[in-house]
């Protein structure tokens, strides 16, 4: 998981980019707060008020549904039952 100060640049990055904006779906639903280490991106939706996390791939930008929540997605993170 990034620090605070991270999930808020990324977004913020990831929001104002033009060139992004034409290649992808937009991200102002998903708040990105952690990577898979393969350029893949960890989210939450925090407009829809559930607790689930999402993967993006960049390469396809899918959204996939990846836990419960987020205790869960660390769980899961950490023991390798995610794997992107």
């Amino acid at each position: 998981m990034w620090p605070a100060e991270r999930i808020a640049t990324e977004n913020s990055t990831l929001r104002g980019d033009r060139e992004l904006a034409e290649l992808y779906m937009p991200f102002d639903p998903l708040l990105f707060f952690a990577d898979a280490g393969n350029g893949d991106l960890f989210a939450l939706l925090p407009g829809l008020k559930r607790p689930d996390v999402f993967a993006w791939n960049h390469e396809d930008d899918s959204r996939t549904w990846v836990a419960p929540s987020l205790a869960k997605y660390l769980e899961w993170w950490l023991t390798g039952r995610i794997s992107l």
